[in-house]
């Protein structure tokens, strides 16, 4: 890789406004960083449109973030990773990061054989989701559909009762079959954490990807020689292509831009 690169930016993008969980995370972790963000919220959710079509947003969101010169693109979406990581790793020249739920560790560590996933349909139907939970065929793998979730977050709804109810109703079935793992496998449902730990028992643990894409974001930058190691301050972009309001509201003090991508 070319290491006059290392100056330019990280290119995320995600169905809607989810994926600033896992910004969070890289920014975190990597402050020198210039990032740029997009949130597809105009098409949001993903979940419930089919593989083609994920396929062609992911390409349409790839395209915007090389434009403005992206070196590295994070696909901060489970489904977009789940349906079209492959095909993005095809067609361009740049190293992809993807994000896909976490069932492994929750695989390896559960005492019960019991774990829950709570994800967006295009992710529990996608090849990639069956092959990973063929893996570990002695856990038992509890699979929901978190229907309205992704929609009630992008309308600013996190703490509302509507949603609580939604997750009473997903999650305490898990809780009957005695879980111990619960993964998350949607960047969106992060915001929903505190909702979440009202429904569960204080035994179960909690898994979201946000931590582990960080950290392999830094090991692929650094064995592409695109780690940016020149002092600066660094900025932060965010885009969306509808309203800036909620987006603005995950990001407090970082500038929201809307754009038509």
């Amino acid at each position: 890789m070319d290491n006059s690169k290392s100056t330019q930016p990280i290119g995320l993008f995600d169905s809607g406004i989810g994926g600033t969980s896992i910004w969070r995370e890289i920014h975190a972790l990597l402050p020198n960083e210039d990032t740029i963000y997009l949130a597809d919220s105009k098409n949001a959710p993903y979940g419930p449109r089919s593989k083609d079509e994920i396929i062609a947003l992911s390409f349409k969101n790839t395209d915007y973030l090389l434009e403005q010169g992206a070196k590295i693109i994070v696909v901060a979406c489970n489904t977009a990773t789940t349906n079209a990581i492959k095909e993005m790793r095809a067609k361009y020249d740049v190293p992809f990061i993807g994000i896909e739920p976490a069932i492994k560790p929750a695989a390896t560590n559960t005492k019960t054989n019991t774990v829950g996933i709570l994800a967006t349909k295009g992710t529990l139907s996608s090849e990639l989701f069956h092959k990973t939970v063929a893996d570990f065929k002695d856990t038992k793998v509890i699979e929901q559909v978190g229907y309205n979730l992704v929609q009630l977050i992008e309308d600013g709804k996190t703490e509302s009762e509507e949603v609580f109810s939604l997750l009473q109703q997903y999650l305490q079935p898990m809780v009957d079959e005695n879980i111990d793992y619960l993964v998350l496998g949607c960047s969106h449902y992060p915001y929903l954490l505190p909702q979440i730990k009202r429904i569960l028992p204080p035994h179960v643990k909690i898994i979201d990807s946000g931590e582990a894409v960080a950290r392999q974001t830094k090991s692929v930058l650094e064995k592409n020689g695109l780690l940016n190691t020149t002092p600066h301050q660094s900025s932060q972009a965010f885009y969306t292509n509808l309203d800036t309001a909620v987006l603005q509201s995950f990001v407090p003090g970082f500038p929201v831009s809307k754009k038509d991508f």
